[in-house]
């Protein structure tokens, strides 16, 4: 600080480092972030300069937790793929459902007809044997996303993922909401509902029953401060101080928890849950699941586009840059969904368009993502993949650049799956 009480902005980082080690609670630190942007490099204060310093002031008087970490974001992205929760006997049941579909033609739906590499999956079991397969390569993936996790060692994740009519119904359908819940008790099992496709009691994957659940601990502190600043920047998002029609947590959320914590060593971080209203025109007429091809549909509004969902993460990327958090913020999602694709007969996802976009990842072409529409991921059936894309906004915002990914790809199980590591910024 100079003589005249000011900070210049090349003063301010080494004050900042400074102070990592010392006793200092993040509502100081916050403070001083917004004093520092207040004071900017002027000469004297201001009256708006003045009231940030007694904003930092009062934060001094505080109780203060010791404060060791500086700002830091790490970029994660996976899938919540349902049928992962089944034994492999299961986990071809979304196809097994739409081959008993009226509408779609009979010669789509004999396996003489389909792919090669379709009816290699299908085989002669109803892809039992294909989804061992299929497991063994998601689980690896999750297992090196959790690694990268528990290396990062984040004070917080948040999570985007979408909400299948499970906490959002009739009654609101919100665009984005920040869910600022305080701990809440997740049952994986006993609050499952339709689209979670483990709902009613079905055996899942680790023989667990309806009392094992997670103590999951929230940060509302974090969410208001996320909301107050995404609304400030021009996102009217909504907000959640506990759940609406749903016990706990959607399972984009839920799941995307349980995988990684596959080998059930526990999940101690406190977590962020970011709905997506990603099904728009079929989250309300469909209940954001199956029906079948011909049936009519009041459809609803529409989505949010993928580019307001860029421009969402790039701003929660600001937001959290500036704070004294380190974050990692995770995409829960598969990719192009067979049952949502009418040009496959919704019998396969289109993974033509999942590997365009996917290269456009690999290749760091963000603008590739910003520049589709809601019709061209409508058309794709990647209405989930607005969950990746406030990701690819986040990482474009700071300059993140791809550690690792991997695309799982399948033509029975419903959705192509994408896993994909960011060096942390």
């Amino acid at each position: 600080m100079g003589r005249d009480g000011n900070f210049s902005h090349a003063q301010w980082p080494g004050f900042f480092k400074a102070k990592r080690h010392t006793h200092i609670g993040h509502n100081l630190a916050i403070a001083c972030v917004r004093l520092v942007k207040a004071t900017g490099t002027s000469a004297h204060f201001g009256e708006r300069r003045r009231h940030a310093a007694m904003t930092a002031m009062t934060a001094f008087s505080r109780p203060f937790t010791e404060f060791t970490n500086m700002a830091e974001i790490l970029g994660l992205g996976l899938s919540h793929y349902p049928p992962l929760s089944t034994p492999d006997a299961m986990m071809s049941g979304i196809l097994r459902t739409t081959l008993k579909d009226p509408g779609i033609p009979d010669s789509a739906k004999d396996p003489a007809n389909w792919p090669e590499v379709m009816r290699t999956e299908w085989a002669n079991d109803m892809g039992t044997a294909a989804a061992g397969q299929h497991r063994a390569a998601m689980v690896a993936q999750f297992r090196r996303v959790r690694e990268e996790l528990d290396r990062f060692n984040p004070d917080l994740v948040l999570i985007w993922g979408d909400d299948q009519y499970e906490n959002f119904k009739e009654d609101i359908i919100p665009p984005f909401t920040v869910c600022a819940y305080d701990d809440v008790d997740v049952y994986p099992w006993r609050h499952a509902q339709g689209s979670s496709m483990m709902d009613g009691g079905k055996p899942n994957a680790w023989g667990e029953g309806p009392d094992v659940h997670y103590r999951l601990r929230g940060r509302r502190d974090v969410g208001k401060h996320l909301t107050t600043g995404l609304i400030e920047a021009g996102f009217d998002v909504a907000y959640a101080y506990k759940p609406l029609h749903h016990a706990s947590l959607a399972h984009a959320f839920t799941n995307a928890i349980l995988y990684l914590d596959y080998d059930r060593k526990g999940w101690d971080y406190p977590t962020l849950t970011v709905p997506i209203n990603c099904y728009g025109r079929k989250v309300i007429s469909a209940r954001g699941f199956l029906t079948n091809i011909n049936d009519p549909l009041d459809f609803d509004p529409p989505s949010p586009s993928p580019k307001r969902c860029m421009d969402l993460g790039a701003a929660t990327a600001r937001i959290l840059r500036d704070s004294p958090w380190r974050v990692a913020v995770m995409a829960s999602s598969s990719w192009s969904h067979a049952f949502l694709c009418d040009h496959t007969h919704r019998l396969r996802p289109d993974t033509v368009s999942d590997r365009a976009l996917y290269q456009a990842l690999v290749d760091g072409d963000f603008a590739y993502w910003h520049g589709r529409s809601t019709a061209q991921f409508d058309h794709a059936g990647q209405q989930e993949i607005l969950n990746w894309s406030p990701l690819m906004g986040a990482m474009n915002a700071l300059g993140a650049t791809l550690k690792w990914s991997e695309f799982v790809e399948t033509h029975i199980f419903n959705s192509n799956k994408v896993f994909a590591v960011y060096h942390p910024v």
